[in-house]
């Protein structure tokens, strides 16, 4: 799944909300999540693209 940015400040914006997302996943889960860059991936390929959102 290829996904591109229109600048920094927009991957950036998307690295903000990907960290909200995955505080509210880490707290309905009640653990750390070691593999979060792959979730943070997951999450803003998935936004970009406007498929569902892993919770």
């Amino acid at each position: 799944m290829a996904t591109t940015y229109e600048s920094v400040e927009d991957l950036a914006a998307a690295l903000r909300r990907a960290a909200e997302a995955h505080g509210r996943h880490e707290a309905l889960t009640g653990e750390e999540d070691a593999n979060w860059p792959d979730w943070y991936a997951l999450y803003m390929a998935r936004e970009r693209a406007g498929e569902e959102l892993p919770t």
